[in-house]
């Protein structure tokens, strides 16, 4: 039997017995799992592949949690890596039933692109969301009518079904922020997203009132970038930085484009993200000035 790395084992009864997050986090754990396995054994991607009827490929889109597991191939896997203590063997095979069950976002699978659920399941079981958005308000904290100006925007072509089924994923997703257990949401805001007329004036004073109330909850931390600090390092787009509790998994760079997205793990890129955020934060408004920034918009806006 293959001796593996402290803190394996643990991981995996963990999750098991107090389970957090959604599937697109399990089946990162569980590749997680498997990778260190692999390597102790000094298993190449491509023999686990061939064990698999599959490819080295296939290996690294499973170690990385990117697709679903299909519980022979876990077994497969647990036999070529010399699990064979039955317990063992039915703690990882149960974290894959578990991983392979729908998130609560299936049900918008319609109007749901693959490469946004893996988003969902990530910032599900995030402890903290950090993001900086360039042209709008952060989605976690848009309101209704917000969000679907920004939809429209988005899908001009969409019928009136497709934009309010968007609109309601957004608000469901909102829902995060208030349960038991809720990431901490700290958001930079270009002064450009709040300044660019979006809607009419109502809804707008609504946005703003919205944030301000934001402001208030404990797990909200908001701030403004204004004009006035010049050139910004992000200026090439919108960043997210998700932080986990859980040891196995490391911080992820969500960097959102029109029709896809890149999702960022490596330790030298993520680092590189997180100096541009907090430079950011050390460059924005505090969060008090924050508050005061947007009770001033509200009060000039018509």
């Amino acid at each position: 039997m293959t001796a593996t790395r402290p803190g394996t084992e643990p991981s995996i009864r963990s999750y098991l017995e107090q389970p957090r997050g959604g599937p697109t986090v399990l089946r990162i754990v569980l590749g997680i799992q498997l990778r260190r396995l692999r390597e102790d054994r000094g298993i190449t991607r491509e023999a686990a592949g061939e064990a698999i009827r599959g490819s080295h490929a296939k290996i690294s889109r499973l170690e990385l949690g990117r697709v679903g597991f299909k519980e022979r191939d876990v077994a497969d896997l647990l036999t070529l890596y010399g699990v064979t203590d039955e317990d063992r063997r039915s703690d990882f095979l149960t974290l894959a039933r578990q991983a392979n069950e729908p998130g609560w976002w299936n049900q918008y699978g319609d109007v749901l692109p693959g490469w946004f659920e893996t988003h969902l399941g990530l910032e599900e079981a995030a402890s903290v969301i950090r993001t900086y958005e360039v042209q709008f308000v952060p989605g976690l904290l848009q309101t209704e009518e917000y969000a679907r100006a920004v939809v429209r925007l988005g899908h001009p072509r969409a019928s009136i079904r497709e934009t309010e089924r968007r609109v309601q994923l957004r608000m469901d997703r909102q829902k995060q922020l208030q349960r038991p257990g809720a990431p901490r949401l700290w958001a930079v805001m270009d002064e450009a997203s709040l300044r660019r007329p979006l809607g009419g004036p109502d809804m707008m004073r609504a946005q703003f009132e919205r944030l301000l109330e934001a402001a208030q909850s404990p797990n909200v931390t908001l701030q403004v970038a204004p004009f006035a600090i010049g050139g910004l390092a992000a200026a090439g787009g919108p960043i997210t930085i998700l932080r986990f509790q859980e040891r196995d998994l490391p911080d992820i760079v969500y960097l959102e484009q029109l029709t896809s997205a890149l999702y960022l793990d490596k330790p030298g890129e993520v680092d590189s993200y997180l100096a541009v955020l907090d430079r950011l934060c050390a460059e924005a408004e505090s969060p008090r000035n924050t508050v005061k920034f947007l009770k001033d918009l509200l009060a000039r806006h018509p």
